[in-house]
């Protein structure tokens, strides 16, 4: 099948000589906008980023040279523009429709493939059939200001504000607006939102003060039929006034999100009111003329409004952006937190550091064991998964609880408090540019030492203790338990040999998407007051008694977000083999700690008769599986954490050269703490924090 090639763009002489010539042609076109879209089209430039202005002098000449040609375009135009409603453009475009997230973004997608076309009425089918382009408001606004203003002249528009009556551009503007308040009122004032205030509790909404003074200035307007307010105006300083006190109050409520928490919908619901109000920050000013000259300006920029809300109504890289920041914030808020009490500060905490991730090693050692007893199980994959899942979520949990540490787990909460560091440093004046990072650098050098001590616990542990385990095994019930496996569970470690490193990357991920989850269960009971409601159950209170029931809702603020998170790691890591059976593809995990223990139960499988190849390749997997693990969940939790903070990630060159800086200087404290003691921690936001018992924190 041919394609054919595009038509080449006629000229402007060519456009105005086949359409405004003698014959008149437009006439017969008149209610159509294909022609203004052909127009709009000679102007459009391939690539407007690049663009520095768009000079339309060719038109005003050619409208100045031939008034027929002015006449009968100022016709055309004015024709396809009378009438047409455009509140909708207004109350809607841009604005979320929906508090429900993943239904705005399938809306949004669905219409970028198959726009939605208004009736012809209305000024949103002109704008789709005309400035189709999501650049287009990009190039127009590049159009020298005075050129836009001596084509309104040449066009003898008339201002919105030369009539009020139905129908009339500032009929349109004022129902928007009126609109738009009260929906703003009607969302403002669900107990969901009131919650979130409550220094408000007491206080006049000012959501139904400003609809009561905008209705006050539209009833002047129309009764004075002046059809515009002064700037000194009492009533419009008053309603801005109240304008910036409704902002005050969204704002407040975004904040109180880190003592509430804040579920999604409502997330969606505060957007919805605070877009609305910022669109009602650009429409109030249109109201207002102080020269009689504003007339056409705020004509012209009404008219830049709408073709950029129009433009931008299906944007859905915008709204999973402002969707998710606050969300993500107080994820990684928790995971932050959670991530201080796995930096250690001293050579005390050093240690106490090594002997939790020991007791985190003995239990994957066991869980080694217990992993390739299930594996002769006959059953199917899915039992397999289920099996496998248990196995590691009851693992995972006992860790937990029991205070002990498993080091993959550290990088996707300590990336947080690094990135709450570097936020905390950002903010100081300080000269030179790369001073500013120092703090920081030293901040990451305790992080890395404390990772790096946490690995050497489990995999020294793992391994001893999982030789141990299955000679035990072997002695008592007279059955080498690796027999069969020997070769896999060594080979399966090779870089070389074996996708281990994919395998490795995937288990980051996984280690990444759990403290996702430890982060969202703390952010939704914060929100539910789930504590509270436990500690003031009233059954329970009964029952168990009020100190038993105030210890229980302590134990579930303190552990429930983490068992959540490691229930679910297990079930990530159970289930992945089966799934990708499923699918056919080759899909495994491979963790550093579990490496260690397959390795030692590997080699007496083997009765140690392995070649000194597959023992290099089966030591070296277990370094490059550690690194992928912790590359991997490491940067993406950074990813998420610099963009719920709005840190450029241009900054990475500058904190890198700090810390490469730092290194050059005390490469020993990447691996090692001083002799004395160090400083308190360097996180501002919880000095004291970092000091915990390093205890339940896994």
């Amino acid at each position: 099948m041919k394609f054919r090639k595009p038509k080449p763009k006629m000229t402007l002489q060519e456009f105005f000589k086949l359409n405004f010539d003698e014959n008149n042609l437009w006439e017969y076109k008149a209610d159509e906008v294909d022609m203004l879209a052909e127009l709009v089209d000679i102007f459009r430039p391939a690539n407007p980023d690049v663009v520095l202005t768009v000079d339309i002098s060719e038109l005003l000449v050619i409208l100045e040279e031939n008034e027929q040609y002015c006449k009968g375009l100022s016709v055309y135009l004015k024709e396809i523009l009378k009438h047409k409603k455009f509140s909708k453009i207004l109350t809607d475009a841009g604005i979320l429709s929906d508090t429900d997230f993943f239904y705005e973004v399938r809306h949004r997608l669905f219409a970028k493939l198959i726009p939605e076309q208004p009736e012809k009425n209305t000024l949103e089918y002109v704008l789709n059939q005309v400035f189709f382009m999501k650049s287009d408001p990009l190039w127009i606004n590049k159009i020298p200001a005075e050129q836009v203003d001596v084509l309104f002249t040449q066009l003898n528009f008339y201002s919105v504000y030369v009539s009020s009556r139905a129908k009339s551009p500032l009929a349109e503007l004022l129902f928007s607006i009126e609109v738009l308040m009260h929906r703003i009122a009607g969302r403002a004032l669900e107990s969901e939102v009131t919650k979130m205030v409550p220094e408000y509790e007491n206080l006049e909404s000012p959501f139904l003060a400003i609809q009561k003074e905008f209705a006050l200035i539209s009833d002047k307007l129309l009764e004075e039929r002046k059809n515009y307010i002064l700037p000194k105006d009492l009533g419009y300083k008053q309603l801005m006034i109240l304008h910036r006190q409704c902002v005050e109050y969204v704002e407040h409520a975004f904040r109180n999100s880190n003592k509430f928490g804040i579920s999604l919908r409502l997330n969606q619901n505060l957007l919805r009111i605070r877009q609305q109000l910022q669109r009602l920050r650009t429409l109030l000013p249109l109201l207002v003329l102080n020269e009689p000259e504003d007339a056409r300006r705020n004509t012209i920029d009404l008219a830049y409004y709408l073709i950029e809300y129009n433009c931008d109504k299906n944007n859905v890289r915008k709204l999973i952006n402002e969707s998710t920041q606050l969300i993500s914030y107080e994820i990684t808020q928790h995971t932050a937190n959670t991530g201080e009490s796995y930096i250690t500060k001293d050579r005390k905490e050093y240690f106490r550091m090594f002997r939790t991730a020991a007791g985190g090693g003995i239990i994957v050692a066991v869980l080694c064991i217990l992993k390739v007893f299930l594996s002769k199980v006959e059953t199917s994959a899915f039992g397999h998964a289920l099996l496998y899942s248990l196995n590691y979520s009851m693992g995972f949990i006992a860790i937990y609880v029991l205070g002990f540490t498993l080091a993959t787990k550290q990088p996707a909460m300590t990336a947080p408090a690094l990135v709450r560091a570097l936020e905390a440093g950002r903010r100081e004046k300080i000269a030179p540019e790369l001073e500013k990072y120092k703090t920081f650098a030293e901040f990451f050098a305790r992080v890395f030492r404390s990772q790096f001590i946490a690995f050497v616990g489990n995999v020294v542990v793992a391994f001893p203790v999982a030789l141990l385990g299955i000679w035990l095994i072997d002695i008592t019930f007279s059955y080498n338990l690796a027999l069969t496996k020997w070769f896999s569970l060594i080979n399966n470690l090779s870089p070389v040999h074996s996708p281990a490193i994919f395998h490795a990357a995937i288990a980051g991920i996984f280690l990444f998407l759990s403290g996702i989850i430890a982060g969202s269960v703390a952010n939704r009971d914060k929100h539910q007051h789930m504590y509270y409601r436990i500690q003031e159950h009233p059954w329970l209170k009964m029952t168990l008694g009020r100190i038993r029931t105030q210890r229980l809702a302590n134990i579930y603020e303190k552990k429930w977000a983490g068992i959540v998170s490691n229930f679910w790691f297990g079930v990530f890591m159970g289930s992945t083999a089966s799934v990708g059976i499923f699918l056919g593809l080759d899909l495994d995990i491979r963790h550093i700690t579990f490496a260690s223990g397959n390795l030692a139960l590997g080699l007496y499988g083997a009765n140690y008769n392995v070649s000194n190849e597959m023992i290099f390749w089966g030591i070296f997997g277990i370094g490059i599986i550690g690194l992928v693990n912790f590359l991997v969940s490491f940067g993406l939790s950074v990813m998420l954490a610099f963009r719920s903070r709005n840190i450029p990630f241009s900054e990475l060159g500058d904190i890198n050269a700090a810390i490469w800086k730092h290194f050059k200087r005390k490469p020993a404290s990447f691996f090692f703490p001083s002799l004395r003691n160090s400083s308190r921690a360097l996180l501002p936001e919880s000095t004291a924090k970092s000091s915990r018992a390093l205890s339940g924190k896994s």
